[in-house]
């Protein structure tokens, strides 16, 4: 009864200010819009009860920040504690927010703003501390005690009956003295309690700093978490965009400079080309060759990101290859006056499986390097090879690099320190990890050891099992095929592209049949008038429907036994996955070699190759020995030789055929062995000749 009748009485008496937090104010305010469908930011007005051209609309729903249910505007006050809107229910039972809606709703709180208007304004620091709350305490407490202890005395008093009277003055003093000491330990309880008070107030504040700040660092880290995510997804379609540009500019470069590459071979094997010419044809090639190299290069950074970089493992001359390496650093080492030292241990198989490209990339890397950083001494390239496991070894006598460097030198875009030394040419610092990586990817590892001041050393170890030459290999150029002539048929958009295959292919015997698109394949192979042909060489990038499709159709009406090869100068459609049933070999990249275009013919159609002897010249040769020219143009070439200077060498050469015809032979033979840069050989064939005069 109390209860229902002092509520409405405070209410009254406070005006509500101590029930209600906040006055009823709708977060998001109801609107009116037309009925009718009518048209937006017309006039708002008109009885909206339904029955005219508005209505009112259902109020917003708001979420509860802390049971996270829907409520209308009314049932939510905006709370301050979690800044946030709350709802009724939540409110009630909350007991974290200290009321900070109603900030002098508490006892406590009245209780000070009374002292503070009836005591001297100094001593407001002390009851702001404590001193208030205890007083309050003590009000409370003492006229408690003292109820206490006067129904103590007044029970005292009817216990001793008739000797009350006598003993009255003794028994209040007793009492007073037990009220005086529990007053005394009242008051130390008290201060306890508002020290204890205090100190979990002190604790909550604290920890609701601690809360907010930790909330606002959530916040924060939320929001770099949004900034960097939008970054990353930024970055990554850059990154696809630039994939997307390497592979098209890829494919561009790559279709000019299949036709270069290939009449390059064309002319270089033509038997009729004056040596001169042969040299020009080779610098073409070797150029290409370059260019081609740079591409792939380029290509090979967007695979590694794109996660699409395999392996091509196909037999390979590996001492041959090694030979040809190292006469190529050999020139290198000589045109900076450094020495090279070539270093095969043992027996270098002839043939092994690899992916010829990958190794000489690794290699010529870290050769290339090993010279690069040498100002003086000596590059030692050292091969070992035992039980199918090949050990290479590149030492150089540079700067070397510390541990720290050493630490980083696998790193990209890490270079070293003598990267700015005289002679060391700048670079991306992409080539040793990219090498790592090949090296791993292949099976093996690579490691480096270095001393500051002494050198680095390079070891590559990788498994090479040994084996055997392919059936289709001719020791010679191959000059045609035994059997009937074998019908192929170009599918390529590119006329010059089509054009090349059939130079290439049409003089060692085989009927050329070309189709500019996808449809004009099918309808010639729908045509049962014509032969079917024995091999399809197929592009991808064509209008219309492009190779995938064009081989997918071919499939489906029969032709699926027809061998089939795939060449595209879209180096990235060779990892793709495809639903054609297409090997890994049927797959050639332009510009295409000569001889893995007849490989691939050779293995498909199991063709036997005619091909020239490749010592045919040599009988004639014994029957008469080589003129040689004078001693003074040998000295002079051999002056020439010494210095390294190729042009001159060739020069040189030219001028003494164009003065000694009979010594034809003899410029011919070191000819050749200066276009293969063996100086070595070069030098010992002139002290031979030279030698011969002597004796003469």
């Amino acid at each position: 009864v109390t209860a229902f009748v002092m509520a409405p009485l405070i209410a009254w008496a406070t005006q509500g200010r101590y029930y209600l937090a906040r006055r009823v104010i709708p977060i998001l305010p109801t609107a009116e819009v037309r009925a009718d469908g009518g048209p937006d930011g017309g006039p708002v007005g008109g009885p909206i009860d339904g029955t005219g051209p508005y209505r009112r609309l259902t109020p917003a729903l708001t979420r509860c920040c802390i049971c996270e249910r829907d409520y209308e505007a009314d049932d939510l006050a905006q709370c301050p504690a979690y800044q946030a809107p709350i709802c009724s229910l939540c409110c009630t039972l909350d007991a974290r927010c200290n009321d900070l809606c109603k900030p002098q709703a508490r006892l406590s709180a009245q209780w000070l703003a009374l002292l503070q208007r009836l005591l001297p304004q100094r001593w407001a620091p002390q009851l702001e501390a404590g001193l208030a709350h205890w007083l309050l305490l003590a009000g409370l407490g003492l006229p408690v005690l003292a109820l206490l202890l006067g129904g103590a005395y007044q029970q005292g008093q009817r216990v001793l009956g008739a000797q009350a009277e006598a003993l009255a003055p003794a028994l209040w003093q007793g009492v007073l003295n037990v009220g005086l000491v529990l007053a005394l330990l009242g008051g130390i309880v008290a201060w306890w309690l508002v020290l204890a008070h205090r100190s979990r107030l002190v604790a909550q504040e604290e920890s609701q700093r601690q809360t907010e700040a930790l909330q606002a660092e959530i916040e924060r880290h939320r929001r770099t978490d949004a900034a960097l995510q939008s970054a990353k997804a930024a970055a990554e379609a850059a990154n696809q965009a630039k994939s997307r540009y390497v592979t098209a500019i890829s494919h561009e470069l790559r279709t000019p400079l299949n036709s270069i590459l290939g009449y390059a071979q064309l002319l270089e094997e033509d038997p009729a080309m004056p040596p001169q010419r042969r040299q020009a044809v080779q610098v073409i090639r070797r150029g290409g060759d370059h260019l081609l190299g740079l591409i792939e290069g380029t290509l090979d950074l967007a695979r590694i990101e794109a996660g699409k970089l395999a392996l091509q493992v196909e037999p390979m001359r590996l001492r041959e290859g090694l030979e040809e390496i190292a006469r190529l650093m050999e020139l290198q080492a000589a045109a900076k006056g450094v020495r090279f030292v070539r270093a095969f241990e043992g027996t270098v198989p002839e043939w092994v499986r690899a992916d010829e490209r990958r190794l000489r990339q690794i290699l010529i890397n870290l050769l290339g390097n090993a010279v690069k950083f040498t100002s003086r001494g000596e590059v030692t390239f050292r091969v070992r090879f035992a039980a199918d496991m090949a050990r290479f070894e590149i030492a150089d006598t540079g700067p070397g690099m510390g541990a720290d460097e050493l630490a980083r030198v696998f790193e990209p875009f890490q270079r070293g320190a003598a990267q700015g030394s005289a002679g060391a040419a700048g670079g991306t610092g992409l080539g040793l990890t990219i090498s790592r990586m090949l090296a791993e990817l292949m099976g093996g590892e690579l490691t480096a050891r270095s001393t500051p001041g002494e050198g680095s050393v390079f070891s590559v170890k990788l498994f090479l099992p040994e084996a055997p030459a392919p059936a289709s290999t001719a020791s010679g150029p191959r000059l045609g095929h035994a059997g009937p002539r074998r019908r192929i048929l170009v599918v390529d958009n590119e006329e010059a592209d089509r054009t090349l295959m059939a130079d290439l292919l049409q003089p060692l015997g085989f009927l050329i049949e070309g189709a500019a698109s996808g449809e004009a394949a099918l309808a010639r192979l729908a045509d049962s008038a014509l032969p079917v042909p024995d091999a399809i060489f197929m592009d991808l990038a064509m209008p219309g429907i492009d190779g995938w499709e064009t081989i997918r159709r071919l499939r489906a009406v029969g032709h699926g036994d027809i061998p089939l090869a795939v060449v595209s100068a879209n180096a990235f459609d060779r990892g793709l996955d495809h639903d054609v049933a297409l090997a890994a070999d049927d797959f050639l990249v332009k510009p295409v070699r000569l001889t893995r275009l007849l490989d691939w013919l050779g293995d498909r159609l199991a063709l036997a190759w005619t091909a020239a002897p490749a010592n045919a010249a040599e009988p004639a040769a014994v029957a008469a020995p080589e003129a040689l020219p004078d001693a003074q143009a040998l000295q002079d070439l051999q002056r020439l030789i010494d210095q390294g200077w190729m042009r001159g060498i060739q020069r040189k050469l030219d001028q003494i055929e164009a003065a000694d015809v009979a010594a034809q032979r003899f410029v011919a033979r070191l000819r050749g062995l200066a276009q293969r840069f063996e100086m070595n050989a070069l030098q010992a064939a002139v002290g031979r000749a030279l030698d011969e005069h002597r004796s003469r």
